[in-house]
């Protein structure tokens, strides 16, 4: 019996089924590869969870970036709501890495500021792996980035259970030999403070308090205390402290690791003596120097990260634990967990992307004496580390690359040869090869729009894409639908915009100069019809539900290139697939490959799902979806509270106490923020918590 229990209002429909059942045998038969092309719509998240539930092994779902990791959290989370459903994404609010540029003779220090809870959710995601068999972790490509050692981390966790004979020193020593910080001010995750022989311990993972009474050299007591209000949220009979940071060294291994830096520099040194490098080796030699005091007397240097390999006991070259490492291994060391890639059209190039630039900049600090040539091996996984370090892999995407199909159909060929029977046949199609389980069929029934290609220039005018979109998004207007127009440029984009306002039209342009947060009010007003058309560069291509959006013109169509390759048309067709009368319209003079495969995969989809509707007497209907759907995603009750102008809040002539006492409810709101995965939220509370300070130190 699986680990993982579904919980949903939905039965699978559609395509759904089918998909999850060849998805569950390709598994079940041993396939390393798998591909689910699903459309946009087609509930691709909720497939992907049955496939979980009925395989039942832990799971990495891998995401190109936060936000898009953080919704599919949410939704796993409400697929699994008994089951540990994690987030494990990088720390830093802010992350500019260590670099030279020889050109300019210009160093450029690191600098980083680490986000308190995020590392909170990295250390719940790790010890969710030690600890239970039915976790989902799912993850941005920080996954493929250097963690400490799995088994040294686990190895020196804390177990204090009810009644154990324990010493109030010994256990203040324990804490801090596991890098928790001894505090007389409030708690935070990896924080303890001791008044008398009572010791208050804040888990790296957890938000409460645990309580420990020492009374005649045994635990008397072990209580759970909520961080905010002081009061008492349950009694445990015993608690596991795991270490405070994932990277963790014993003594004798810190002195080992402290001998091959000495080694290595004095090797280094040799090198640039040689070649005549004088400068460079003086300055390694200090650098360096100054870092191994430091490690000797507290145990820690800025930059640590680059002696990685020596701390881990690694050989040159020899790849880093990551977060794969702590997934479960089989008794052969293979890996014993599935692997969901995300968009694996962007993702999986994102993760074969990461090495290569890591390692350019690393040589460069190594050659001018900035760093040891073990610095290098502090780095991401190469790709080819990657794939032998995850499990059983489901790529989903509407638009899978040629790398996963290739991959798919490699593997399920390999399958069906010694497991025909239990495989079963392959899906049709021209992109329904083995190995490629199609998700065309949306449960609403709804069809991919319709496709009209029209020329740029008309009588010789190069203005015709813009006459010809304008008479078209009117007719659209007149019904109270929504128009989506996407260009080249973010110049474009405002040009038009501005255009389209001079025109008495209502429209307003949105690109990535365009902040988070005023980009989800501007979508919110678009689905009220505050205004009508949205002009934009790629942001509306992917993840957007704007069911109110009945035509897109996607103007200079035939120019090739990223915005207009097949996989960018195929995902911005995609946006006007939420309502019935979706229509798509391509301004080009010349129908381009990537306009022509687009088209042709569109059509293709298109027949196959109204021949079902047909066939099953389906009459699709435009998704009806509460306008604050798109604020809800990024905006939760915190948040909303948050947004209350400060002044109110405060009154006038607010007192220091006053402040004092709004900036730890602030804070306490963002904490929740982030546990619920709102880091939009989070951001606008911290703001308000900086004002606060300000107001408190004028």
């Amino acid at each position: 019996m699986s680990v993982f229990k579904l919980q949903s209002p939905f039965q699978p429909a559609g395509d759904q089924p089918r998909a999850i059942e060849k998805l569950v045998a390709g598994v079940r038969g041993g396939a390393p590869h798998q591909t689910l092309l699903g459309v946009t719509g087609s509930g691709k998240t909720f497939t992907v969870a049955n496939v979980i539930a009925a395989i039942g092994k832990p799971t990495l779902v891998i995401a190109h970036n936060k936000t898009l990791a953080a919704q599919l959290a949410q939704e796993y989370r409400e697929f699994f709501p008994d089951a540990a459903v994690q987030y494990f994404v990088s720390y830093y609010d802010y992350y500019q890495p260590e670099a030279y540029m020889p050109i300019s003779d210009t160093y450029i220090e690191k600098e980083a500021q680490i986000n308190e809870e995020i590392d909170r959710l990295r250390h719940a995601a790790t010890q969710a792996l030690l600890t239970r068999p039915d976790v989902v972790v799912v993850a941005s490509v920080s996954a493929i980035y250097g963690l400490g050692n799995p088994e040294e981390y686990k190895k020196v966790n804390i177990h204090i259970q009810k009644g154990d004979r324990l010493v109030r020193a010994e256990l203040i020593r324990r804490l801090v030999d596991i890098y928790y910080e001894r505090t007389n001010a409030d708690l935070s995750p990896g924080a303890f403070r001791a008044v008398g022989n009572t010791i208050e311990i804040m888990p790296a993972n957890e938000r409460t308090i645990v309580r420990v009474e020492i009374e005649g050299g045994a635990v008397v007591r072990l209580a759970k205390i909520d961080a905010v209000s002081r009061g008492i949220v349950g009694e445990a009979e015993t608690v596991f402290l795991f270490p405070a940071k994932h990277f963790v060294t014993p003594e004798d291994e810190k002195e080992r690791a402290v001998k091959g830096i000495t080694e290595e520099l004095a090797e280094q040194l040799k090198k640039f003596d040689e070649a005549g490098k004088l400068l460079e080796a003086e300055r390694l030699k200090r650098r360096t120097n100054y870092d191994l005091a430091l490690i000797r007397e507290v145990g820690y240097c800025n930059g640590i990260e680059n002696y990685s390999r020596h701390f881990d006991g690694r050989r040159s070259g020899e790849p880093p634990n990551t977060l794969l490492s702590y997934f479960p291994h089989d008794t052969d060391g293979k890996p014993d967990f599935l692997t969901v890639i995300d968009e694996s059209h962007v993702t999986v190039s994102q993760i074969a992307g990461m090495y290569n630039g890591d390692r350019a900049r690393k040589e460069t600090l190594v050659e001018h004496g900035f760093r040891l040539p073990s610095a290098k091996d502090n780095r991401p996984l190469t790709f080819d580390e990657f794939t032998e370090r995850v499990g059983q892999v489901v790529y989903t995407s509407a638009t899978p690359a040629d790398y996963e199909l290739q991959k798919s159909r490699e593997s399920w060929g390999r399958l069906r040869r010694s497991a025909p029977a239990e495989v079963g046949a392959p899906t049709s199609g021209s992109a329904g090869a083995s190995g490629v389980v199609e998700q065309i069929i949306r449960p609403t029934g709804l069809v991919d729009p319709e496709l009209i290609v029209k020329p740029i220039q008309q009588d010789g005018e190069y203005l015709g894409q813009v006459k010809d979109f304008i008479a078209e998004a009117e007719a659209v207007i007149a019904k109270d639908s929504r128009v989506i127009a996407t260009t080249l440029t973010k110049k474009m984009a405002e040009d038009l915009a501005e255009y389209l306002k001079d025109r008495n039209i209502r429209a307003e342009y949105l690109h990535s100069d365009i902040k988070t947060i005023e980009r989800i009010e501007i979508l919110t007003k678009f689905r009220r019809g505050e205004f009508d058309i949205v002009v934009g560069v790629n942001l509306l291509r992917e993840g957007l539900d704007l069911p109110e959006v009945e035509l897109i013109g996607i103007l200079d169509a035939d120019k090739e290139g990223f915005l207009r390759s097949e996989t960018s048309l195929i995902q911005t067709i995609g946006r006007a697939a939420r309502n019935v009368n979706g229509r798509v319209i391509l301004y080009a003079d010349n129908v381009t490959g990537s306009m022509e495969r687009a088209i042709g995969e569109t059509n293709r989809r298109r027949n196959i799902q109204l021949a079902y509707n047909a066939e099953h007497g389906i009459t699709p209907q435009t998704i009806k979806k509460k306008i604050s759907d798109i604020t809800d995603q990024l905006r939760s009750e915190h948040q909303k509270a948050a947004a209350r102008d400060l002044s109110i809040e405060l009154g006038e002539n607010p007192s220091k106490g006053r402040i004092r006492t709004l900036i730890k409810e602030k804070n306490r709101e963002m904490s929740e923020a982030v546990k619920e995965l709102d880091f939009e939220s989070a951001a606008i509370l911290r703001d308000e918590v900086i004002e606060l300070e300000e107001m408190l130190s004028a």
